[in-house]
């Protein structure tokens, strides 16, 4: 009897133990809240030293990890293998999360700096009344150019790239709502047409822009561009910001047909462990101050009103990446178009790609 009894607390030592260690094992890998935070967001999206400011200011450790697309950050999260406590998907994608149930609602009395984001930018129809989002950075889909290369031609809506003066000379970016979206934009149809007579229509459009592409890349657009082994790009804002501060012959321009008006926002996952640190981090970000400075850095347009005051005046001020609201008027949000029209979307990209071949 004494055996069994010795063995039977031989049994609750070691699976206590074990619980510890994996206890710990888990924090230490951002799988359980306590003073530790896991960040998902794109890569180089944030200021370092912010991170470092944020951990000397609340004793919390964040571990940052970062993802190259929406989906994969979306099928990571769905997976629940790591618990992500704060993410930065796309509008897009927010709606998706939000109706397979993958976004907790935030509690925006733990949010007092989300008075300082600019009205235009809440409410919007991916999250109405931001009960699972806050904005993060917004910008567009647009053109950069060097109009030396080109003899001072100037360049200002999506069909004068079919010019064919500009063969060889075009870089697009491989994305397949970019590009079909471009060549939609280019007919005046809308960004989230699900018409497949006018998708086929913009794709057959496409194809005669073969002539002028000169590859269809990735971020290594923006040393090509900045290098001049190439006139012109299709781009994200913050990219083409950050390529004309390593080139100031480079010009930006948000094509007059219209164009992409995207948004990257915070969630909070139902992965998440630590909920009043992700609240932390939240409002950290939204702060004047701190969203001034990663703005500066990270080169996007800033939702945050309050910040535009202590950011430079030539960035504040520069129409490229601040549009009129007559321009942001002719700008569509990306909407989920739901799998079947998104296969669509890819399917005609892919053909658009083999054609070019």
């Amino acid at each position: 009897m004494k055996q069994l009894v010795r063995v039977f607390l031989t049994i609750i030592l070691v699976s206590v133990v074990l619980l510890y260690i994996t206890d710990r094992l888990n924090r230490s890998q951002g799988l359980s809240g306590g003073n530790t935070l896991t960040v998902y967001n794109w890569g180089d999206y944030i200021a370092p030293d912010i991170i470092d400011q944020f951990e000397k200011e609340t004793g919390i450790k964040v571990i940052y990890e970062t993802f190259d697309s929406n989906e994969a950050m979306m099928t990571k999260i769905e997976q629940g293998g790591t618990t992500y406590d704060v993410a930065v998907p796309s509008e897009y994608m927010i709606d998706k999360m939000i109706k397979e149930d993958l976004l907790i609602p935030l509690d925006h009395s733990k949010l007092p700096n989300l008075k300082n984001i600019d009205e235009r930018f809440m409410d919007l129809p991916f999250d109405p009344d931001n009960i699972y989002s806050i904005p993060y950075f917004w910008g567009t889909v647009g053109i950069v150019y060097n109009p030396k290369m080109l003899d001072g031609m100037e360049i200002t809506s999506w069909n004068d790239l079919w010019d064919r003066k500009l063969k060889n000379e075009i870089l697009l970016i491989d994305g397949a709502r970019e590009v079909i979206g471009m060549g939609l934009n280019s007919l005046h149809y809308s960004l989230n047409d699900t018409n497949l007579k006018h998708l086929q229509e913009a794709k057959a459009k496409l194809d005669t822009l073969t002539p002028n592409i000169k590859a269809i890349v990735g971020d290594e657009n923006k040393l090509l561009l900045a290098n001049q082994e190439a006139a012109i790009g299709i781009t994200w804002s913050g990219d083409a910001s950050e390529i004309m501060s390593e080139n100031e012959d480079l010009d930006y321009v948000v094509p007059s047909e219209g164009s992409n008006l995207w948004f990257d926002n915070m969630v909070i996952p139902k992965t998440v462990k630590n909920i009043d640190g992700a609240h932390a981090f939240i409002n950290f970000m939204l702060d004047a101050k701190v969203s001034a400075k990663n703005t500066e850095y990270v080169s996007y347009s800033t939702p945050n009103k309050a910040a535009l005051e202590y950011m430079p005046k030539e960035m504040v001020n520069d129409e490229r990446f601040y549009p009129s609201l007559a321009l942001t008027d002719k700008l569509e949000v990306y909407e989920n178009l739901g799998k079947r029209n998104l296969a669509t979307y890819n399917e005609l990209f892919l053909e658009f790609k083999m054609h070019r071949k």
